[in-house]
């Protein structure tokens, strides 16, 4: 036994833990016969052999997955899923002084649902705040009665969305996507500008935007004759394939006088001439919405409150009191006063030794030493100091000496940078050929006649 012992130490350990197990394993065996080995005593076989390799079987992955799939199957639906609760939907138009809160209390809702709704967590929350006369909002609320979604259109493109989740109230904005076509337009002027533009199919936006495109160029209110003509290469706007409206001016032409002027845009949003100079000019032709010309620039007009003959200067625009008047030009004021003969009135410092004034005020808008940029109100018509009627006197002086403003060169604002000026060579040279498509178009429907192109 001793020598046993030894020679059981002296083995490897691997060995010594292969015999421990199969001791183990018989004695169990023998202590614990098998179901079948106590049936029947006849075979002398064991049911393990000594020495002999035994696998178990072990599912595969796939069945295991199989057999989860097949329990998940069997199982509730409710077990595996949350289902949407089903919402009842009202719909409030926004009445003249309406608020979130009103709003919210012709549905039944408290105050409280107001705080949490205007406080939803998002970046687009505060849009609920102003709402605009006309809108519609979507509120849908559970079975219980509670406030769990609101639908706000901003626009044809944009829609606010406030859900409850988990009991908190979250917003964001989702925006449809505007598809563009461009289109083409043209016109021939028969009665006035205005009614051609609808004639041509453009919208009122469309038509002041053409307008102002050759502003600095063309008087609309003077210098338009019948037989001009247009035409205009714009955007269409589409969402889902429905038209929503249209969109920018994309390249222009006029011809007034038989006198051609083309605009083109660029990427910058301003408007140049074929050859890259800028369409803005520095100064306005005329600074107010005028009915008509009462008095132009003359070296001697007879004075209707003076009764005696003197230059008259400047260019008188009439029109009714209360007409805003605009800066011509950036520049800066250097007088905003009164007096017997000016009424109320406003002298403006531009560059280039370039001032102009702005008599008979019914009220200023700026004062003395103010920077006003062009476009900006400075005043407004009237009939103060030596005045007949409400008007505004207009003068334009260049380094002292008066000009006429209505005749007057007008600088140019900063053409195309150098930079983008193959760029810009480009987009002109493809929309040139547009509007040259677009006038063959025009004279193929309307043969000259007499000189003169005839309207539709």
């Amino acid at each position: 036994m001793n020598n046993l012992k030894k020679l059981y130490i002296q083995l490897p350990k691997q060995h010594r833990i292969f015999i421990s197990v199969v001791s183990i394993l018989l004695l169990l065996l023998i202590i614990f016969p098998s179901e079948k080995a106590t049936a029947s005593r006849q075979s002398e076989q064991p049911s393990l052999k000594v020495g002999q390799r035994y696998e178990l079987s072990v599912p595969e992955q796939s069945e295991i997955e199989s057999a989860i799939s097949t329990q998940v199957e069997q199982a509730q639906p409710d077990e595996i899923k949350l289902e949407q609760p089903q919402l009842t939907w009202q719909t409030a138009k926004v009445k003249s002084g309406d608020s979130l809160a009103k709003i919210f209390k012709r549905l039944g809702y408290n105050a409280r649902t107001t705080h949490d709704v205007s406080r939803a967590k998002g970046e687009d929350s505060h849009l609920l705040k102003k709402l605009n006369v006309g809108d519609t909002l979507r509120i849908g609320k559970d079975s219980t009665g509670k406030l769990s979604a609101l639908e706000y259109p901003l626009s044809k493109t944009d829609t606010l969305f406030v859900n409850l989740v988990e009991g908190q109230y979250h917003s964001f904005k989702e925006s449809k996507s505007v598809e563009i076509r461009e289109s083409i337009a043209h016109g021939v002027i028969k009665s006035n500008f205005w009614n051609a533009g609808i004639a041509a199919g453009l919208d009122d936006g469309q038509i002041i935007n053409l307008a102002n495109i050759f502003g600095w160029d063309i008087d609309f209110a003077l210098d338009i004759r019948k037989g001009d003509s247009f035409h205009v290469v714009y955007e269409n706007k589409y969402v889902d394939g429905e038209f929503i409206g249209n969109g920018k001016i994309l390249a222009a032409e006029f011809i007034n006088q038989d006198d051609p002027f083309q605009a083109i845009r660029f990427t910058d949003g301003e408007y140049y001439s074929p050859d890259g100079k800028s369409m803005r000019k520095a100064f306005l032709r005329a600074p107010v919405n005028f009915k008509y010309i009462s008095s132009n620039f003359k070296p001697k007009r007879f004075h209707p409150i003076q009764k005696r003959w003197k230059a008259h200067r400047g260019t008188d625009y009439r029109a009714n009191k209360g007409t805003p008047v605009v800066a011509a030009g950036n520049g800066k004021v250097t007088h905003s006063t009164y007096n017997k003969y000016n009424g109320n009135y406003v002298f403006i410092q531009h560059g280039n030794g370039i001032v102009t004034k702005y008599l008979h005020f019914s009220k200023r808008a700026v004062k003395k030493g103010q920077r006003v940029k062009q476009g900006q109100v400075i005043g407004y018509v009237g009939s103060t100091g030596m005045s007949q009627a409400p008007h505004l006197h207009y003068e334009f002086l260049l380094n002292g000496v008066h000009r006429n403003p209505r005749t007057v060169k007008l600088p140019d604002a900063k053409p195309i940078d150098k930079k983008y000026r193959q760029a810009f060579a480009a987009i002109a040279e493809r929309r040139l050929t547009e509007l040259s498509g677009s006038r063959i178009a025009l004279t193929t429907l309307n043969p000259p006649k007499n000189g003169h192109q005839q309207a539709p």
